[in-house]
C-alpha cells in the first residue's frame, strides 16, 4: 500500500516505474505457468536430469523472489504472492482431491521437495524474525500455562479492530460474496490439516484432537460436515462450490497461513507449535465469525447464507475450551523443556491470522470499489 504514497518527480518516471512493475508481474506469472507444467511432467526428476534447462526460467524467478520477499528492506508483494502460490501447489499434493490420479505422479519428487525446502527456509526465518523467540524460550512451565490462559482469555472477546468494524458496518453484499470466495479456499477443505497429525500412540491429547476432527467432519456424515455448510452458502449466491475455484483471489497472506499449517503438521517436531496455533484458531474463531454474522444480519441475508458461521460460533466455543484445557495445558506439563513452543505457535498463528484478515478486507475494499 505504500506505493500509493510515492510522489514521482515527473510523469515519465511514473510511467517507467509502472512498466517495470508490470514486467515483474508477467515474469512471475510465466514462471508459475512453467512450474505447473513441471508438476504434470511424467517422472519429473529424471526429466530434469536429462534436460535441466526446462526449469531454468522458474528457478531464476524463484531465486529472485526469495531475495525480494525475505532478504530485502522493501517488501515485494508480487514476490510474496509468487512464492506462497508455488509453495501451496507443492503442499496440496499431500491431500487427496478425488481427481485424476496422474496429478500425483510427482508427489514424492526430490526436486519439488528441494523447492519447498528452499522457500520454507527463507520464509520461516523471515516469519520468526517478527517474534521475540528468545524471550519465549525463557518461559518455564508455569509461565507458559499462565501465558496461554491470559492469551486465550483476551482473544475470546477482543476489541473490535478497524477491519472488524468495516465488516460489521460497511461491507456490502458484493463484498460479502467476495469474502465467501476467499473463504472457500479453506472452508471447502476444512480440518484437512488436523487429520494429518492424529496418527500415533493413544492418549488423552490425541483423543481430544480426534473429537475436534470428528465434529469438524460432521461425525462422518457429509450433510453435517462443516465444508458442506460452506458450500451451501456459496450455492445460495449462485457461486462456484468447487474447491480452489477462487484461488486467484486469495491474498498471499492467507496462503501463508495455510502453508504454515502444512509445515507444522508435516514435521512432528513442530507438534507443540501446531497445537498452540490450533488453540488460537479455535479460541479466536467465534469472534471473527460473529463479525460476519453481524454483517449478514445487517444485509438481511438468509439463514442458509450464514449457516456456516452459526455452526462455527457454537462449536468452536467448545473446541476452544478443549484445546486449552485438554491439549495445550497438558502438553506443557508433558514437555516442560519445550513448552514455550506452544506459546510460539499461538503467537505465530495470531500474527498470521491478523495479517491475513487485514489482507482480506483490503481485497474486499478493492473489489467493491471497482464495481
Amino acid at each position: 500500500m505504500q506505493s500509493n504514497l510515492v510522489i514521482f518527480p515527473n510523469a515519465g518516471a511514473a510511467k517507467k516505474s509502472t512498466q517495470t512493475e508490470e514486467r515483474t508481474i508477467t515474469k512471475y506469472d510465466r514462471a508459475e505457468e512453467q512450474f505447473i507444467e513441471l508438476l504434470a511432467m511424467e517422472d519429473l526428476d529424471h526429466q530434469l536430469d536429462v534436460k535441466p534447462a526446462i526449469a531454468s526460467e522458474f528457478e531464476q524467478a524463484l531465486s529472485k523472489a526469495i531475495r525480494a520477499a525475505y532478504k530485502s528492506d522493501r517488501s515485494d508483494e508480487q514476490a510474496h504472492r509468487f512464492l506462497q502460490r508455488i509453495l501451496y501447489r507443492i503442499n496440496r499434493l499431500k491431500l487427496f482431491w478425488y481427481d485424476d490420479l496422474q496429478n500425483y505422479t510427482n508427489e514424492r519428487s526430490l526436486y519439488l521437495s528441494s523447492c519447498r525446502d528452499e522457500i520454507e527456509a527463507a520464509w520461516q526465518r523471515w516469519e520468526l524474525a517478527q517474534i521475540d523467540v528468545a524471550a519465549l524460550q525463557q518461559l518455564d512451565v508455569i509461565d507458559v500455562k499462565q501465558a496461554l490462559i491470559e492469551r486465550t482469555s483476551a482473544d475470546l472477546d477482543p476489541l473490535l479492530s478497524e477491519s472488524s468494524r468495516y465488516i460489521r458496518e460497511e461491507m456490502t453484499e458484493s463484498g460479502y460474496r467476495h469474502l465467501l470466495a476467499i473463504g472457500s479456499f479453506d472452508g471447502l477443505v476444512e480440518a484437512s490439516h488436523l487429520s494429518r497429525i492424529l496418527g500415533g500412540v493413544a492418549n488423552e491429547v490425541q483423543c481430544t484432537l480426534m473429537r475436534v476432527l470428528i465434529e469438524e467432519y460432521g461425525n462422518g456424515r457429509l450433510s453435517r460436515k462443516h465444508s458442506t455448510f460452506f458450500a451451501q452458502m456459496l450455492a445460495e449466491f449462485g457461486m462456484n462450490t468447487q474447491p480452489e475455484a477462487y484461488f486467484d483471489l486469495v491474498p498471499w497472506e492467507v496462503l501463508a497461513s495455510t502453508n504454515h499449517n502444512f509445515l507444522v503438521t508435516e514435521r512432528k517436531r513442530y507438534f507443540l507449535r501446531y497445537s498452540g496455533g490450533l488453540t488460537y484458531f479455535e479460541v479466536a474463531g467465534p469472534a471473527v465469525y460473529k463479525n460476519y454474522m453481524v454483517a449478514a444480519q445487517r444485509l438481511g441475508l438468509s439463514e442458509v447464507a450464514v449457516g456456516y458461521w452459526e455452526l462455527h460460533i457454537r462449536e468452536d466455543e467448545r473446541h476452544g475450551r478443549w484445546m486449552l484445557d485438554d491439549v495445550a495445558l497438558p502438553l506443557a506439563e508433558r514437555y516442560p523443556n519445550d513448552a514455550w513452543e506452544l506459546v510460539l505457535g499461538y503467537d505465530q498463528q495470531k500474527l498470521m491470522s491478523d495479517r491475513a484478515g487485514i489482507a482480506v478486507v483490503r481485497s474486499i475494499r478493492e473489489a467493491t470499489q471497482s464495481v
